[in-house]
């Protein structure tokens, strides 16, 4: 299998400028399209162990970013990006690239997925059982994440959550773990090993840097997970790891809240989330210490064992 590591650096930048760099991520071929070396870097960086697949592939999606034209490209330079010709966002400082890169895609799966429940949630899992992590921003989700990955999970998402319509199963999507201001230099911290990019700030989400997923939970991207439990994380410095058990139609509600197109998947919307907190333990999670929280969810694990 050809990865981007197997391309070399030379060839990833080839295949960016000419016929696309077809990327493989989860269940979904993205086809890359840009000339900008940064972004190029930062590629080869983070998307290392994937599938690269050849030239004339189908995608699902089509992408390119691009810099600015005429005197903005030396007075302020800005990322253009761009989805099947169109550009549904404005352009960035050309040191938010790779940000950039990041959020498009998961705007690409956000809005487009529609064979799949997609929730804003990061998902782990250990011994065939996912933990979903429903959060807004803010609530400590990404860093959770990072720390539990880093302590032996596998890396399902940090951001989407795709849930089968037809059995309720979960379809791993690892991709870079998007870590925000001071939760950058508390999973450096605690996963010193880690692989992280190079903090970029000022942008809409503050100071944002992006940590690899591991080879691991590349490599096994085609195996699913059933869903076990379904945690809502809030972070609270100081604060005693507490689980507090959420009642079905409660955990129902805040599912479909997070969920991008619980409305327009409709009745099979309603009944992918019905699954979800009939199958699963639902739970508010307090925590301020990290190692509290990978015991809790530890004890989890072996209480289903």
């Amino acid at each position: 299998m050809l990865t981007v590591a197997g391309l070399g650096g030379r060839e990833l930048r080839a295949r960016l400028r000419g016929p696309g760099l077809r990327l493989q991520t989860g269940p979904f071929v993205t086809c890359v399209h840009s000339a900008l070396a940064p972004l190029a870097d930062s590629l080869g960086a983070m998307y290392a162990d994937y599938p690269v697949l050849e030239e004339g592939t189908l995608a699902d999606f089509h992408v390119r970013l691009s810099g600015s034209q005429g005197l903005r490209r030396f007075v302020r330079p800005q990322v253009h990006f761009h989805y099947d010709g169109m550009a549904p966002f404005q352009p960035l400082p050309l040191a938010q690239a790779f940000p950039m890169f990041e959020w498009a895609m998961n705007w690409c799966v956000s809005s487009q997925a529609n064979s799949w429940l997609v929730i804003h949630a990061a998902v782990i899992e250990k011994g065939g059982l996912a933990a979903i992590l429903p959060a807004p921003p803010g609530s400590g989700k990404s860093t959770l994440c990072a720390a539990l990955v880093n302590r032996g999970w596998r890396l399902l998402s940090d951001e989407l959550t795709l849930v089968r319509l037809d059995d309720g199963k979960i379809d791993p999507l690892p991709r870079p773990v998007s870590l925000k201001n001071a939760s950058i230099g508390i999973v450096r911290t605690y996963a010193p090993d880690a692989a992280f990019t190079r903090p970029v700030a000022d942008t809409v989400k503050g100071t944002v840097a992006h940590m690899r997923a591991s080879s691991d939970s590349v490599a096994r991207a085609g195996e699913t997970a059933a869903p076990a439990w379904i945690v809502f994380p809030k972070w609270q410095a100081g604060a005693a790891a507490e689980l507090t058990p959420v009642p079905q139609a409660r955990a129902h509600m805040r599912l479909a809240e997070n969920a991008f197109n619980y409305s327009l998947l409709s009745e099979a919307g309603f009944h992918t989330v019905a699954r979800l907190v009939g199958e699963a333990s639902t739970f508010d999670f307090r925590y301020g210490v990290l190692d509290d929280a990978i015991a809790v969810f530890e004890r989890l694990l072996a209480e289903r064992a």
